[in-house]
Formats: C-alpha cells, structure tokens, sequence
C-alpha cells in the first residue's frame, strides 16, 4: 500500500469516528492534497479491490472500513 492510500484510509478511519460516516471524496481530497476527485476515486477503488474497505451503496459516501485481503501479485508463488 502506498503512502497516500494509508493517508487516505487513515482519513477515513478518523473520520467515521468522528462523523459517524465516512468522508466524501472531496473532503478525503483535502485531507491527503489531492485536488482532483478522480485521484481519490481511483485510490478507492484500489483500496475496495483489496478489501480493505466497501460501500453499501453506489456513493464512497457509503464506504465502511472491510477486512483486508492481500494486495495481487504478493505473497508465495508455488514452482
């Protein structure tokens, strides 16, 4: 996981705790300096791949804290 995606889920984390929800994209934006609603739909989406969080509905408004699971590409490659 990159620099700015644990920014990002550390944002999330903090605010969920906070709010009681979870931030909106922009809001996320601000926090980690990413201008662009894109970058962060991106490292989102990324970050849903993995597990590490979900959405009940279609928004990243919805997003809840998952349980990870290992990013592709890493861990034990039998021969």
């Amino acid at each position: 996981m990159s620099e700015r995606q644990e920014a990002i889920m550390r944002v999330i984390r903090s605010w969920i705790v906070e709010h009681g929800q979870a931030p909106t994209i922009r809001q996320i934006g601000e926090r980690v300096g990413l201008s662009s609603t894109s970058s962060v739909a991106y490292q989102l989406g990324r970050l849903e791949g993995w597990g590490l969080i979900t959405r009940t509905g279609r928004g990243w408004k919805t997003c809840r804290l998952g349980s990870p699971k290992p990013p592709p590409g890493r861990g034990l490659r039998s021969r």
